[in-house]
């Protein structure tokens, strides 16, 4: 692989091609579309998941769960499609291109340009992101975020724990050093958008589910 212009241009068309598949705001429109108005106006403002249970639609809640997750396995496996398709290997290893869009793809999510860049907290996207770096170590995530959040009640203090632990597992268990800086930037984007819960715990403020 060499890099030079053409190698630019190739990872500038795919990260905004990731962030543009990120940010694609399903928790809003889901619920404008179900009749329950803009969730930027319901709990916190959110347009995730958590944000759209507050309205007591678990449906909707596990429907904009799974897309969000989705979006962000989604990117990556159009990213490979394409990278196959235009036959680029000389240019960008595949492996660099998936952290980008998994990277960018949790960037598009969390800052969307059609909302003022206010969007969710990356969770859901993340996860769907590692899972297509490394199904094992993307599955093992979710049953940590699933378990903490069972015995605590509380998704904020399962997404912080999960991202804690995510990088780790990624930088002992896969020898892809371009996975373990998208997880480790990822698990930053995401403690990043967890601050104002971050606070809140530590003054044992924080809502549970």
């Amino acid at each position: 692989m060499t890099f030079d212009i053409n190698s630019f241009l190739i990872l500038i068309f795919f990260s905004v091609f990731g962030y543009l598949v990120g940010s694609i705001p399903f928790g809003l429109i889901l619920t404008k579309s179900s009749g329950l108005g803009d969730i930027r106006n319901i709990g916190s403002g959110n347009i995730g998941a958590t944000n759209v249970l507050r309205t007591g639609n678990k449906k909707l809640a596990f429907i904009t769960l799974i897309m969000d997750a989705g979006k962000g396995t989604f990117a990556i496996y159009l990213g490979v499609l394409l990278f196959n398709f235009l036959e680029i290997s000389n240019f960008v290893s595949l492996e660099l291109l998936k952290s980008i869009i998994a990277t960018v793809s949790v960037v598009g999510h969390c800052f969307p340009i059609w909302l003022k860049f206010k969007g969710g907290k990356g969770v859901a996207t993340g996860l769907g992101a590692i899972l297509f770096l490394n199904l094992t170590i993307g599955i093992i995530a979710l049953l940590i975020w699933i378990i903490i959040a069972k015995l605590f009640k509380m998704s904020s203090l399962s997404a912080l724990f999960t991202y804690f632990i995510v990088p780790i597992l990624i930088y002992y268990y896969d020898k892809e050093n371009y996975f373990f800086i998208a997880s480790l930037l990822i698990s930053i984007i995401c403690w990043f958008q967890h601050r104002e819960n971050i606070k809140r715990l530590l003054k044992g403020l924080e809502p549970k589910i």
